[in-house]
This record gives structure tokens, sequence and C-alpha cells, in this order.
């Protein structure tokens, strides 16, 4: 590893600049398709409007947000874009009405392809089938993101997902034998009761299923969520911005490299961030830990080889 050549980390700019040519981002849109898992209370952290998009609203049809997005995401350095099918489930929708949707989107000469962020359990072959034709004949790519959050069920529990990793495990499955497709992973790190030692497994157990992506998220506490509420009865520590760069130091080198990290902690909107607020721009967070990477000698993916031999 030199400065010179591969990246310290690979990184979702730089794996798709390497593969188009070109820098590509990602535009966040709506279908309108509320997460199942609110008839069940819903997740313990989540409130969507703490990551939505200003720009996003799901009252716009689909012609109208991709218009809202390009216009700042084309305009500067970008020259295509993922279409990102982030907000709640979009694939709790029947197929018949998703995929006309997906199919508008892929229509769009500047779209690269599409990343569905969905929960595992809502993953099925009549939607699986039907868009693998579509995303072969259309040439672009398709990635699942597969919102797990941990592989222990008692933090799932904790966390009210309403899933088990069982469903992570067979959606993974059902995705791969596809052959269409790209797997992502969403991980919670410091998920109250879990140790630096299970974080580290639910990583090592998803890089086992045949994640090719994989995006971290530390644990942030929204208000007016249950979590909120636990987090002042003070039963919710979180990370201070050290203690997580650190965690991201120990467990960088173990991520096999050609593993695509597209986020390594996740941005709320200020105004509903209870904790922890670090008061730094993601982009010195991202330079403080290269600069510290660099100065240690570290790498991705550096001890992965001998944890596979290890069994890890």
């Amino acid at each position: 590893m030199t400065e010179t050549g591969p990246p310290r980390i690979r990184t979702f700019s730089y794996h798709y600049r390497q593969k188009f040519g070109r820098s590509v981002g990602k535009i966040p849109l709506d279908v309108g398709m509320p997460c199942p898992n609110r008839e069940r209370g819903g997740c313990i952290f989540c409130r969507p409007a703490g990551f939505t998009p200003y720009y996003l609203s799901k009252s716009d049809d689909l012609t109208r947000q991709v218009a809202a997005g390009k216009a700042g995401l084309l305009q500067g350095r970008f020259r295509g874009y993922f279409a990102y099918f982030q907000q709640e489930t979009c694939t709790a929708m029947p197929a018949e009405r998703l995929l006309p949707l997906l199919r508008e989107v892929l229509a769009d000469p500047d779209c690269v392809g599409l990343i569905l962020s969905t929960r595992p359990d809502c993953v099925d072959d009549a939607l699986i089938l039907p868009l693998a034709e579509l995303v072969t004949k259309s040439a672009r790519e398709c990635l699942f993101e597969l919102g797990l959050q941990s592989v222990h069920e008692r933090s799932l529990a904790f966390l009210n997902r309403n899933h088990g990793f069982a469903d992570f495990c067979q959606a993974a499955e059902r995705i791969r034998a596809a052959g269409s497709f790209q797997l992502g992973a969403h991980l919670i790190i410091g998920i109250p009761g879990e140790t630096e030692e299970d974080m580290l497994a639910s990583l090592a157990e998803v890089c086992r299923r045949g994640v090719t992506h994989l995006k971290l998220h530390h644990l942030q506490v929204i208000r007016e969520t249950p979590l909120h509420d636990l987090y002042e009865l003070g039963r919710v520590p979180v990370f201070s911005r050290w203690g997580y760069l650190d965690f991201l130091l120990r467990v960088l080198p173990r991520i096999p490299a050609d593993i695509t990290i597209h986020r390594l902690w996740a941005t709320a909107h200020p105004d509903l961030l209870v904790a922890p607020k670090w008061q730094i721009l993601a982009g010195q967070l991202s330079r403080e830990l290269l600069e510290k990477m660099a100065e240690l000698g570290i790498w991705q993916g550096q001890l992965a080889v001998q944890d596979r031999m290890n069994g890890r």
C-alpha cells in the first residue's frame, strides 16, 4: 500500500469511478411506501425526517424527485447517478406497482443503476425474478442494500426490528442466486448491550454471506423516538468522536479489500439530532480518519486474509 496506489478505504466514489470512468453520486428517492414495521411499533431509532434530504417530498412523482436531485447533483463533479430508493421500504410495494417505477428511472440515460434499501423480510421472488430480467436488459447495476443492523437476536429485539438474522441470510441467498444483483448490508455500530466483539462478529458474518457493499452507521439518537426516551433515562451510551474513530481503525483492516464501503457514519439533520454531537463536518472526519490510517500504516483488508485463515 502506497500513497500513489489504491486508497486506504475502498469507498463508493473510488469503486464507481474505477468502474465507470467518471464520478457518480446517489439521488435519494421515495415511492411513498411506508415501512411495514410501523404497524408493529417501528424501530426504536427511526424517524424518517431525521435523514430525509431537504428537497425530497413523497408527494412528488419520481420525475420531479429525480429532477430536483439532478439539479444539485449533476451541476457539480458528478456525471451520473444511482437512483437510491432509501426512504421507508420500497420493496414492500407490490412488484406490479414497483417495477414500472424502476423501469421509468432506468430510462434516464444519466442513471447508472438502482440501489434498493430495504428490510431483509421484504425481499421475495415476485420482485427479484422480473427485476433481474429488467436489470439485465438495461445493462445497469442494481444493488440490494439490506438493513440488518446486527446479527445478534437480542439486539434486533431491543431495536424492535421484528426480523431475525435468518431473514437476512435467506434474502441474501435469494439475491445472490439471481445472479444479476450486488448485495449490500447496513449495520448499526454501538447498539446498547453489544461489546466490540459482538460488533466485529456482525461484520464477520455479513462478510461471510457474500456482501459486496457495506454501510456502517454509528448509533445516533434522534429526537422524539423511543431511543430518545431511553437516552434521557441514561440507558443509551453513544460513541465519542475519537472513540468511534479508534473503533474504525481496529475494524477496517478486517473488512476484505474488495468490499465497497458506502458510509462509515451517519449524518442526521442537526435540529433533530440529540446525540452524539461531534461538531465536525463529515469531510473533516474523513480526513482525520485517513490521516490516522496513514500514520499507523493501516488499510482496509490488511488483516482480512489472516482472519479467514483463522476462521474469524
